[in-house]
């Protein structure tokens, strides 16, 4: 595709939580903070922002305490050039500061009461999300000091969660593991507060049950090179069901966002992880892989060469003081497929000879144009939507989406071609669907000169 593409600009994501408490959570403070992070950094890719692959998150270490393992190990990649921008997270809506006091916003305080409120309400994340887009109440705007304005977006996931648990809304700051009376005066009801606590830990307990019930283990573990969490997807043929494990940029419709290896299947990997992890412990063969995996791995980043496992509950202080993550690195690469498809044009044949495409092949193949773009725009407009929603919807499999998606990807001129009848015969929307990304690769492949 002929597009200007801006100077790469490497990004870091620095988290930090002063205290150890809830690190234990699915979904904790510092996941949070890292989710609204990277929604910013994919919000200014037109700008050249990617991903850097190392994560930085400090859990339990003061802010009064420079020495943190991974503030410094952030600094040093800084200073030998892997990192241009640091990227952190601060939830401070609610208030104000002024002559270096905090002052109530009260407009401010108003949403963030009427988000506690609505989520008690609706009892869910989600519900939340899209009852704020309807309300039409956005993250707090800030003016920064070169003029440029951040902030008034719709919520995401990461910074809801996030701002319901802070206790600075209830007048109570956290330092060094304990929890002290703050100089900011209170903008939310205690009671309030703790009814929104219960729901949420409710939930986070329903979340544990149904992820330990679930057939995809890796479920929020799973990570690509480039940071992104890989999303469970499946797909039918006949009474056979295959598992995947798909990056969310490709499931957001950003291809180029996505890390080297972007889908594996699910059983490959499920099952090296737990053989590592049952090798590298000293398990017992009677457990099962899934409770193994539950208990054990904190993080796995797959790489083209090998994969990374960080271990659960093994991050503790060394001689120094300082904390270490526990790394077991497994040799593997993906299976590749055991046959390559193209699609053959005769060599022999000039373009005006190939037998024209179907007319009920070109309705069809043209349809399913349409509907790919329609579905790509929902995922790049959507924060909430997904492929497996989409495909719910519709009645179809997450691959089935997908591969419509990938319809959106074909060049102009080649759409026109459909349009008009143009393309040889046998050009359906199945094969249509393996085509390169690469436009001259299209022609080439078609039989059509490049324009």
């Amino acid at each position: 595709m002929k597009t200007g593409k801006a100077k790469l600009v490497r990004c870091a994501i620095y988290t930090r939580v002063s205290t150890d408490q809830g690190l234990e959570q699915d979904f904790n403070s510092l996941d949070a903070q890292y989710d609204a992070s990277q929604a910013y950094i994919r919000s200014q890719a037109h700008a050249g922002w990617t991903l850097v692959r190392s994560k930085y998150d400090d859990g339990g270490f003061s802010g009064g305490n420079t020495d943190r393992p991974a503030l410094q190990r952030l600094l040093d990649d800084v200073r030998a050039g892997k990192v241009g921008i640091i990227v952190v997270y601060k939830v401070d809506r609610g208030y104000d500061t002024k002559d270096r006091k905090i002052t109530v916003n009260h407009a401010e305080a108003d949403c963030v009461r009427t988000i506690f409120r609505s989520y008690l309400k609706l009892g869910s994340l989600n519900l939340l999300m899209a009852d704020l887009r309807k309300g039409d109440i956005v993250t707090k705007s800030r003016m920064l000091k070169s003029g440029k304005t951040i902030g008034g977006i719709p919520f995401t996931r990461g910074p809801l969660a996030y701002l319901l648990r802070n206790r600075f809304y209830i007048g109570e700051v956290i330092f060094k593991g304990e929890t002290l009376p703050g100089e900011q005066p209170a903008i939310v009801d205690r009671a309030l507060f703790d009814e929104v606590q219960a729901k949420l830990n409710e939930q986070v307990r329903n979340h544990k049950q149904c992820r330990t019930k679930s057939e995809a283990p890796l479920a929020g573990r799973l990570f690509d090179d480039r940071g992104h969490r890989m999303t469970p997807s499946h797909a039918r043929k006949g009474a056979i069901k295959y598992r995947y494990y798909i990056s969310s940029a490709l499931v957001q419709g950003q291809m180029e966002q996505a890390g080297s290896v972007n889908r594996v299947p699910a059983k490959e990997i499920e099952a090296l992880v737990a053989k590592s992890i049952r090798n590298h412990l000293g398990q017992s063969a009677d457990i099962e892989d899934a409770v193994l995996i539950r208990d054990h791995v904190d993080r796995v980043e797959i790489r083209p060469d090998r994969l990374i496992i960080e271990l659960a509950n093994a991050k503790s202080a060394g001689a120094n003081g300082k904390r270490g993550i526990q790394r077991i690195e497994v040799p593997w690469c993906k299976t590749p497929a055991t046959r390559r498809r193209e699609i053959l044009v005769p060599k022999t044949a000039a373009a005006y000879q190939v037998r024209p495409i179907r007319s009920e092949n070109r309705a069809l193949l043209v349809a399913s144009i349409a509907r790919g773009r329609r579905w790509l725009d929902e995922l790049a407009i959507n924060p909430d939507a997904n492929v497996e929603a989409i495909a719910a919807r519709e009645g179809c499999s997450a691959r089935k989406v997908n591969m419509t998606i990938s319809l959106s990807f074909i060049a102009p001129d080649l759409v026109r071609a459909a349009i008009e009848g143009r393309l040889p015969h046998g050009m359906g929307v199945a094969r249509l669907c393996e085509l390169p990304a690469e436009w001259s690769r299209q022609h080439h492949i078609l039989g059509f000169n490049s324009p």
